[in-house]
């Protein structure tokens, strides 16, 4: 899904508990991009509503790549990354994990669609944690039998066994009897036109996003260098060169 730029986007979490169709277009766009980011050795690790957004088409678009992770398939991640509620049980327990924990995190977002909240919540961040280890997935009787089987393989808690872990990868997602209706084709070719498209009234349009955004104040980056930073060296144009292109020190 490439797009040149990006207008002004909607928080996945404004559509909770929206129908099984409208959620199966997101899921299926969302599976898309994270399978295309897993082909180019790439982990997303923070899944979440806030990091799902909507471009001016509707369309689902991934975000945040601040701990995101280049892997490949022999190797395991041991850092303790992404937003509690969304975690995978391997990342919580610090057992390691790989991709397997990106799909985890797609239930978690898909289950949130369609029941508005995630499905282990409540008490402080080690409660939570607790629940996503021990507790089982407690699934509404309204819900079809196709997505309970889809939530119940990407939030299988064993990660080798999770939905889209084995040999098919993404595959086993795609072709599950949940997507049986998507046409992946089109709709990587963002030829499904989704039923919710934003109200956008140009480029620069705020008006899809949440106050408590746009109210916040602008504060400089806690690494951003100040603009007087540099003023002692007016003129100076010297850069360290790179490590491997330096000399041993005789010192050793």
């Amino acid at each position: 899904m490439s797009i040149k730029f990006l207008l002004v986007l909607v928080l996945l979490s404004y559509h909770l508990s929206c129908r099984e169709e409208l959620a199966r277009i997101y899921t299926a766009e969302i599976v898309s991009a994270v399978a295309h980011l897993h082909a180019n050795g790439i982990m997303h690790r923070d899944l979440k509503p806030e990091n799902i957004l909507l471009d001016a088409d509707g369309h689902a678009m991934l975000t945040d790549f601040g701990v995101a992770k280049e892997f490949d398939e022999n190797t395991r991640s041991n850092s303790m990354c992404g937003t509690v509620e969304y975690m995978a049980p391997e990342i919580v327990q610090g057992r390691g994990h790989d991709k397997a924990a990106d799909w985890w995190s797609v239930g978690v977002l898909l289950f949130e669609m369609l029941t508005g909240k995630p499905p282990f919540v409540g008490g402080n961040r080690d409660k939570i944690q607790q629940k996503i280890v021990k507790e089982k997935i407690k699934l509404p009787t309204y819900l079809s039998s196709e997505v309970h089987s889809m939530l119940k393989g990407l939030l299988h808690k064993e990660a080798g066994r999770r939905l889209g872990s084995g040999p098919g990868g993404s595959d086993e997602i795609k072709n599950h009897k949940w997507f049986k209706s998507v046409n992946w084709k089109r709709l990587e070719a963002r030829q499904i036109e989704p039923s919710f498209r934003p109200n956008v009234a140009g480029k620069t349009c705020i008006a899809n996003f949440d106050e408590c955004w746009t109210n916040m104040p602008v504060l400089d980056s806690p690494v951003a260098s100040p603009v007087a930073a540099n003023s002692n060296f007016v003129g100076f144009s010297y850069v360290r060169p790179a490590p491997f292109l330096q000399k041993p020190s005789p010192l050793g």
